[in-house]
């Protein structure tokens, strides 16, 4: 098995144990950027990647949107799946398996979502975050939200360096003929960790229209 392989199965193999074993640790409302952008658009077709546990899928699909949810986890789809199905929008999602670093989820779509799609493995970010752009429709938005702070409850390590928005948005490399940022930005907000714990942290956020 070449190195590639091995860390992709060590990838795969991290997220599924840990949704596996933990379940649903959140409780299933929006990430709060991504409320605040799509309030105002009409729905369409959207990818969720990295989807998780699936509250963001689910939140989209009952707003009206078709939702492809991607995971490298399948534990991380049925979790998806069954909220959507709770919440009555199961005929609105779509659930596919894929591992990012080694290839992208097809189709065209309106919204493209990356909510904390962030690993303590290789992720080819700004290759992953380039091909998002490339699927939106003309008028598309992709929305990055990243953490740019480090949460009490996290794992990341306290030496962590955290680009800034405008770094991100430089490596995507994208043609401003065809593409053009709408949010470069570091909103500070409360945010409340798995078992209840509070702190005020920071988020990078980066939105990304298609002109053309």
């Amino acid at each position: 098995m070449s190195n590639d392989m091995q860390a992709a199965d060590e990838a795969a193999r991290f997220w599924e144990d840990r949704y596996r074993s933990h379940g649903r640790r959140w409780k299933g409302t929006p990430n709060v950027v991504l409320a605040e952008t799509v309030a105002g658009m009409a729905p369409g077709r959207a990818l969720d990647l990295g989807c998780g546990e699936g509250g963001d899928t689910a939140w989209l699909a009952a707003r009206g949107w078709r939702v492809t949810a991607v995971d490298i986890a399948p534990a991380a789809l049925e979790l998806t799946a069954e909220y959507a199905a709770q919440a009555g929008v199961a005929d609105r999602v779509t659930t596919e398996l894929h591992d990012l670093a080694a290839g992208f989820p097809a189709g065209v779509f309106e919204l493209v979502s990356a909510q904390y799609l962030q690993t303590p493995f290789d992720l080819p970010r700004s290759r992953v975050l380039r091909q998002a752009a490339h699927a939106l429709a003309p008028g598309g938005l992709l929305l990055v939200v990243e953490h740019g702070s480090r949460h009490p409850w996290s794992s990341i390590d306290p030496d962590t360096r955290f680009p800034t928005p405008e770094e991100i948005y430089a490596e995507l490399g994208l043609d401003p003929a065809g593409w053009s940022p709408e949010r470069l930005g570091t909103p500070r907000r409360e945010a409340t960790g798995p078992d209840g714990q509070t702190a005020v942290v920071t988020d990078t956020v980066i939105a990304v229209r298609r002109t053309a």
